[in-house]
């Protein structure tokens, strides 16, 4: 007899695994399945691994930079330790992977390993995992169970996305590399492609360039890092050029020759013509696709979107009884928003008091190269061509005291309001830990602060934040240190 859940999870990423400590929270029997890893691709091989890895290399900046602090070096110089950076992000993921491991035993949160297909509604079979591990690999866990049919009347898909291939293009993990191989090099790269200027594609680009690789990017639209605003956008860009860093705007490679141990690229140009870049390594960095094979969607009619599930603000799909969350459900494809999606999703189920879908435009978003770059809702040019009439206001660090004095002296806060009702619509932000920083404005957001308020509130002196009260008063003619 298949064993029976109030709520069956499938999938153990950010998404997956709060949603079940939520559900087991909310009194809910719940039991959450995963084939690979628990924690997922943000854990085990994405967002943490790799901002383990931009810490090695800023650390690595501040080495070759030393002299700048009125501090020297005897006897030598930085060089990085390929194997001893890898294997520091690894053992940060598997401290992480075994934290999951511990929620879910704490929660009373049963652990079902393999791959899991709806079978019919209120129904998943679990069979063994046949998807090819990527190594190193994390312990399967103790005490999980096994193959099997079980039973729930609320089934969650959390089964995430994975890196996206073009035709012809397509990574085959030593030459052209996913964010997979590009988190374990065996060895530093002297040179690196790079296909695509997201938040993923950046971030391994600053990571290269600043370990000493000759780095080039590509991209297809107009700007690098095309979902931020277009000032920041260009900054970023000058600053990544000033490091070294080639960036090739309204291009698309067309052609990948592959040599003994490098690649040539055929790169097609805004006018057309093409050029050839051969490199040691190509990362492949154009997007992720939702993991929706295999599940049984199509036998159950379950509706899906380029390759997401449709859902509604509370993660219901067309089939009752049937939810989905985070990545496999839409854009943004964003950690945080799978872990508050599953939440709301959950608290919808149990009728929670107060639950209300998510307001994607007070998602933040950041991205961890160097300088960082964060922002939360409308862009300048979106909240123009929505026809608001805005008042926009600007700080840079170059007149922030705690900048100077930490040698992060390049960069700005931007803030966007309304100018009848004074609404936040927008916050943008380059330079040093601004990802720390723009949980303030997503704040004020939620609470429908306005530019009055933010106007009253001290901040303390001196830190980076006094540059977003600055931004705010500059965009009503009141800026007190620039």
């Amino acid at each position: 007899m298949a064993e029976s859940y109030d709520v069956i999870i499938i999938g153990s990423g950010p998404g997956g695994y709060v949603t079940a400590v939520r559900s087991a929270q909310l009194g809910f029997k719940t039991a959450i399945v995963e084939r690979e890893h628990l924690g997922g691709i943000c854990l085990n091989w994405g967002c943490i691994p790799t901002k383990a890895l931009l810490r090695s290399a800023e650390i690595m900046h501040y080495s070759d930079h030393l002299k700048d602090y009125g501090l020297k070096l005897e006897g030598g110089k930085v060089s990085p330790d390929t194997a001893a950076v890898v294997d520091r992000s690894r053992k940060v993921s598997l401290r992480l992977n075994t934290g999951v491991g511990f929620l879910m035993k704490k929660n009373k949160v049963d652990v079902i390993w393999g791959e899991a297909k709806l079978s019919k509604p209120g129904e998943v079979v679990v069979s063994k995992t046949a998807k090819k591990a990527m190594e190193p690999q994390p312990p399967v866990p103790k005490g999980v169970k096994g193959e099997g049919t079980y039973t729930a009347k609320h089934i969650i898909l959390a089964t995430g996305a994975r890196p996206r291939a073009l035709p012809g293009i397509e990574p085959d993990g030593k030459l052209i590399w996913t964010y997979f191989e590009a988190m374990v090099p065996k060895e530093m790269p002297k040179s690196l492609l790079v296909m695509g200027s997201g938040a993923i594609g950046i971030e391994f680009a600053s990571f290269y360039r600043t370990m000493g690789a000759d780095v080039t990017v590509v991209e297809l639209l107009p700007a690098v890092m095309p979902v931020e605003d277009a000032e920041v956008s260009k900054f970023a860009q000058k600053q990544f050029e000033k490091q070294g860093m080639k960036i090739i705007l309204e291009a698309k490679v067309t052609k990948v020759e592959k040599g003994a141990n490098s690649i040539t690229a055929h790169v097609e140009m805004k006018d057309g013509k093409v050029e050839k870049i051969t490199a040691d390594r190509m990362i492949s960095a154009v997007g992720v696709q939702g993991n929706i094979e295999n599940l049984g969607l199509e036998a159950l009619g379950v509706k899906t979107d380029r390759g997401c599930i449709v859902v509604d603000g509370y993660g219901k799909t067309n089939v009752p009884g049937i939810y989905a969350i985070g990545d496999v459900a839409g854009p943004p494809m964003l950690a945080h928003k799978a872990e508050h999606e599953g939440v709301v999703c959950i608290e919808k189920i149990a009728n929670f008091p107060g639950v209300h879908p998510i307001d994607k435009l007070k998602i933040p978003g950041c991205t961890y190269c160097s300088p960082q770059v964060a922002s939360v809702g409308l862009t300048e040019a979106k909240a123009k061509a929505e026809g608001k009439d805005i008042r926009v206001g600007r700080f840079p660090f170059s007149a922030n005291g705690k900048a100077i004095a930490l040698g992060e002296d390049q960069g700005f806060v931007k803030t966007i309001f309304d100018k009848k009702t004074g609404q936040l619509l927008g916050a943008h932000m380059v330079g040093a830990e601004v990802t720390e920083l723009i949980q303030g404005f997503v704040v004020a957001m939620n609470l429908e602060t306005t530019e009055e308020e933010l106007m009253h509130t001290i901040f303390p002196h001196p830190t980076l934040s006094e540059m977003m009260k600055e931004s705010v008063l500059d965009a009503y003619g009141r800026a007190l240190n620039a």
